[in-house]
């Protein structure tokens, strides 16, 4: 595998905070494919300014179908999937250009430092994510308020990660949460109790997973060390639990 073997595919919508950002940092990419989901704001015209960037509209329904979309018209055989708010740093596009999988290998899972006002935090919540994928074996299948890729060989981990660093403003975030409980809500009602991890049957108690959430990211994870910016993430984790334990009280008090 080569860097001209990989094509970083980006989803959008109203990324204008974002988006240049990303793409400024896929300069070594032959080719970058963006899904736009019919932006309103300056999202397009950012992406124009990229020579090395195919634009393609698909007006929203899922991300699921939006990522297999997406990954269709990725002509290269493997697809570096990102979002818009990810920045790639320098010591990962090094470890991208060096790898040289087996055959057997079909995708890898990359690490990811959270960035609050552009500064990374020591730990975060965010798990690694199979973003690194062959087009030809790998598929996109719903998974509550998000989605999974179904990896069906070996999968193996990178070791420099990739910065998460959204500079939407908090408004935007509290709306996008509202969204994913509701799904999130949907799956964990629907779900095989028995087969659900511990987190999510605490999120089912509906009380404790917001008070655990806080305090496990604060003291657990650590980032109480970061100051201010630590608080913020640590509430921001506290806030989108607080927004499924409302959802699935909905569900349980029969609200529409």
């Amino acid at each position: 595998m080569t860097l001209k073997d990989i094509t970083p595919l980006v989803l959008t919508y109203n990324e204008a905070p974002n988006i240049a950002r990303c793409l400024e940092r896929l300069r070594w990419a032959q080719s970058v494919v963006v899904v736009d989901s019919l932006s309103t704001d300056e999202t397009q015209e950012l992406v124009q300014g990229f020579v090395n960037v195919k634009l393609m509209e698909r007006k929203f329904d899922n991300h699921t179908a939006q990522w297999n979309f997406g990954a269709d018209v990725v002509q290269t055989p493997w697809v570096l999937s990102l979002d818009a708010d990810y920045i790639l740093t320098d010591e990962f596009i090094s470890e991208l250009g060096a790898l040289s999988p087996d055959d057997d290998v079909d995708a890898f899972f990359v690490p990811f430092r959270y960035c609050i006002a552009g500064k990374p935090l020591r730990a975060c919540l965010y798990p690694p994510r199979a973003a690194l994928f062959r087009k030809a074996r790998c598929r996109y299948v719903a998974d509550g308020h998000t989605q999974l890729l179904q990896v069906p060989g070996k999968s193996l981990p990178m070791n420099s990660p990739i910065d998460h660093d959204d500079r939407k403003p908090l408004s935007r975030w509290l709306i996008s949460q509202d969204k994913y409980a509701i799904l999130e809500a949907e799956k964990l009602l629907s779900a095989d109790a028995s087969k659900l991890r511990m987190q999510d049957k605490l999120r089912l108690k509906m009380i404790l997973a917001p008070v655990i959430t806080l305090l496990y990211t604060l003291l657990a994870r650590r980032v109480i060390l970061d100051g201010w910016r630590g608080w913020y993430y640590a509430f921001q984790r506290m806030v989108a639990e607080i927004f499924l334990s409302l959802r699935l009280l909905e569900k349980k008090l029969g609200i529409r």
